[in-house]
C-alpha cells in the first residue's frame, strides 16, 4: 500500500477471517456482517476469503458479476467502505479461475479484478498432492488500483511466493517498502485443504501489526502511510537499485 499524494495518510484496515461452510447463502450472509462490524469500527477498507477447494470449484463457480459481486456491491455501497472480496470461482468463457474482485463505493463500481496468476500445483510424496491446474486456469494480468487512501496491488493464495509479483507491483508505486495484508479463512480441521488462518498486517519495517488466531475473527489495523514515507527516506531502496545489473519487468501490462 503506498501514500496517493494529496489525499488521507492515515485509515483502518479489517480483515475479515471468514469460517466457510459449503452453503454459498450462509458464507455471503456471514461475510456481510461481518462487513458491517467492521465498518461501524471505522474501517475503510476491508478483505476476506470465500469458499475453497478444487472440488467446488466448478459448483461455486459464477461470471462476474454475479450474485456474490452483487451482494458484496450492496454491502460496500451501504456501509460507505472500499470492499476487496474473494477469492471465488469465476466462470469467464467457459474456463474457471480464482478471482478477487474490488468494489469502490461510488455507484457500485468494480474497478479492480485479479484471476490467480501462479496456481498451487504441488506433490510430496506420502503427505499431499494438490493440482489447481487440473481445475482451474491461471489469470493473465496483474491488479494495482488507487483508492483515496492508498495504491493496492493484489495476489491471491500461492501468488505470494512469487517476490517478482511484489516487486512489479512496487514499481507500479513507485516504491518498495509496503504495508502487506494477508487474509485467509478461518481454520476448518474437518475439511481436506485445512486453511492456516492467522490473518496478518505487516508494516514496512516488517513489524506484524495486527494478526488473527485459527478462528472466524474481523482483524483491525490502523493504517499510517505517512510512516511510511519516513521510512522510505530512511532506508531508500528504490534509489540505491543496481537496474545496471538486473531488472525485474511486467511482460503484459
Amino acid at each position: 500500500m503506498q501514500l496517493v499524494k494529496g489525499v488521507m495518510a492515515n485509515f483502518r484496515l479489517a480483515l475479515i477471517q471468514l469460517h466457510v461452510s459449503a452453503v454459498k447463502t450462509d458464507n455471503l450472509n456471514r461475510a456481510c456482517r461481518l462487513v458491517r462490524t467492521a465498518a461501524g469500527q471505522g474501517a475503510k477498507i476491508e478483505c476476506f476469503n470465500c469458499p475453497y477447494g478444487t472440488k467446488y470449484f466448478p459448483q461455486y463457480a459464477e461470471k462476474i458479476p454475479g450474485d456474490c459481486t452483487q451482494k458484496l456491491s450492496d454491502i460496500a455501497k451501504e456501509c460507505g467502505i472500499y470492499l476487496i472480496g474473494g477469492s471465488i470461482p469465476e466462470d469467464d468463457a467457459g474456463k474457471l479461475y480464482n478471482t478477487v474482485y474490488a468494489k469502490r463505493i461510488l455507484k457500485q463500481q468494480l474497478f479492480s479484478i485479479l484471476k490467480q496468476i501462479h496456481l498451487f500445483d504441488i506433490n510430496v510424496p506420502g503427505k499431499i498432492r494438490f493440482q489447481e491446474s487440473e481445475t482451474l486456469s491461471p489469470g493473465d494480468r496483474f491488479s494495482v488500483f488507487d483508492t483515496p487512501y492508498c495504491k493496492i496491488g493484489i495476489g491471491i493464495c500461492y501468488d505470494i511466493r512469487f517476490p517478482e509479483l511484489a516487486q512489479i507491483y512496487t514499481q507500479k508505486a513507485v516504491d518498495n517498502q509496503v504495508y502487506v495484508a494477508t487474509a485467509s479463512p478461518a481454520r476448518d480441521e474437518t475439511g481436506s485443504y485445512v486453511a492456516w488462518g492467522h490473518s496478518t498486517v505487516v508494516n514496512p519495517w516488517g513489524e506484524v501489526i495486527a494478526k488473527a488466531g485459527t478462528e472466524e475473527t474481523v482483524v483491525y489495523a490502523e493504517i499510517d502511510l505517512k510512516k511510511a514515507e519516513e521510512i522510505r527516506e530512511q532506508i531508500p531502496i528504490f534509489s540505491q537499485k543496481r537496474s545496471d545489473l538486473y531488472t525485474v519487468e511486467a511482460k503484459i501490462v
